[in-house]
């Protein structure tokens, strides 16, 4: 699946209780997300890079602005 190759998700090793189905449903949002912003034309990697590093594309990213 995607969030594998994006997040590295099967190199996780967040075990205990339910915080791998937690992070894994945190990972699907964030996908999700990424995908639907459509002003930057980058791939998903890009993307999660630039909202990390861009507080007003990470506004765009999680309230659709």
């Amino acid at each position: 699946m995607q969030w594998d190759v994006t997040f590295g998700e099967d190199q996780s090793r967040i075990r205990k209780g339910h915080a791998d189905e937690n992070f894994s449903t945190l990972r699907r949002t964030a996908l999700s997300l990424l995908k639907q912003e459509a002003t930057a034309k980058v791939g998903i990697k890009n993307k999660r890079l630039t909202a990390a590093w861009d507080d007003s594309y990470l506004t765009k990213v999680l309230f659709g602005q």
